[in-house]
């Protein structure tokens, strides 16, 4: 015998169901005059006969009678209406709102940027769907299955939504130093080319947040390079200078005589500008002077300086020990050094007398 039912309802108490299907035949259960429908807030109600869509029910409390079912009535040819019990298929589709839908590159998208070249991006967010229509849900997806539920579909969904936002990076042609100021935009691109894409399933996507979109590290710290270049301006010659000492003194932890020349080597390099200091420090240090101490020595051991290079002669030396200039006709003061003529008895710089 059959239980005429007098109450159809879902009590939904879940997060994550979209569609339930009434157990109808569980038990004999069948449909008759007598039957009361409720469908709450959020919910729609679709009757299926025979495997076709007969009616769809938004939120409201029904009386089921042949007024009401104006499709089912027509195929069941009923001639008596409800008053003999019929078989239905009965879902229930939740149209809530699911938010917080997590996505994320598995693998990072490549995306050819004007700067840096060829380079690999990933990023994250979340995202927001619901039933648009449940006639075409049921028919594209869910089909005859007894419940579906969001982790039955998000998975496609993700993939849908991560190949609109590669499309997106890839014809924007933007640089990666500006992708995570444009993320807003982001969002309305890739929401408004895969808005079709979801509602051909019976969907609708209702929000999309790009929360991160991020670059490998090695692109990371050539963007920090030219952060500090550019900080510095011009004075990109103060930069090398650091960037040499900071090698010399990485160099000088090495151990050995050969780790040292080895990371001086490294910071003259990178740092031109002080080892051209260094090597104008060492010639002016090697090069005689006139009135310097190498003349003053000289005279102090009552002798002539050499012309060419500055080394002490005899007072009665021809030719220079050291290079061999000759010195026959030159004659230079004893106390500072000055040339003088061959006569003089006395020197026109310091006055000495000879």
């Amino acid at each position: 015998m059959a239980l005429f039912l007098k109450i159809i309802e879902w009590s939904d108490d879940s997060k994550d169901q979209l569609v339930y299907k009434y157990p109808l035949k569980n038990a004999g259960r069948e449909v008759n005059q007598k039957s009361k429908l409720v469908v709450r807030e959020s919910q729609e109600a679709i009757f299926v006969h025979k495997g076709q869509i007969c009616d769809i029910f938004p939120a409201g409390t029904y009386d089921l009678n042949t007024e009401i079912f104006p499709i089912l009535s027509k195929l069941a040819g009923w001639k008596y209406a409800f008053q003999t019990p019929i078989t239905l298929d009965i879902y229930f589709v939740s149209v809530k709102q699911f938010t917080g839908v997590k996505w994320g590159t598995a693998n990072p998208i490549m995306m050819r940027d004007p700067e840096f070249g060829m380079i690999r991006v990933k990023g994250y967010g979340s995202f927001a769907f619901k039933v648009h229509d449940s006639g075409v849900f049921l028919r594209e997806l869910f089909g005859t299955n007894s419940t579906y539920k969001t982790s039955d579909i998000t998975d496609w969904l993700k993939t849908m939504l991560i190949s609109a936002l590669t499309d997106a990076i890839g014809e924007s042609k933007i640089s990666a130093l500006d992708l995570a100021g444009n993320t807003l935009e982001f969002n309305e691109i890739v929401k408004h080319s895969i808005q079709d894409k979801f509602k051909s399933i019976g969907l609708m996507l209702t929000n999309l947040f790009i929360e991160n979109m991020s670059v490998p590290e090695e692109v990371e710290k050539a963007i920090d390079e030219r952060t500090k270049l550019g900080i510095l301006g011009d004075k990109t010659d103060v930069m090398m200078k650091i960037s040499a000492a900071e090698a010399l003194k990485d160099a000088a932890k090495n151990e050995g005589m050969g780790g040292a020349f080895v990371g001086a080597g490294m910071g003259i390099g990178a740092g031109a500008g002080l080892g051209s200091i260094f090597g104008e420090a060492f010639k002016s240090a090697q090069q005689p002077s006139n009135g310097g101490a190498g003349a003053g020595s000289g005279a102090a051991a009552g002798g002539a300086v050499c012309p060419k290079c500055g080394a002490h002669v005899g007072a009665k030396a021809k030719f220079c020990p050291e290079c061999g200039e000759k010195l026959a006709a030159k004659k230079f003061c004893p106390e500072c050094g000055a040339e003088v003529k061959a006569s003089a008895k006395f020197c026109p710089e310091c006055g000495n007398k000879f």
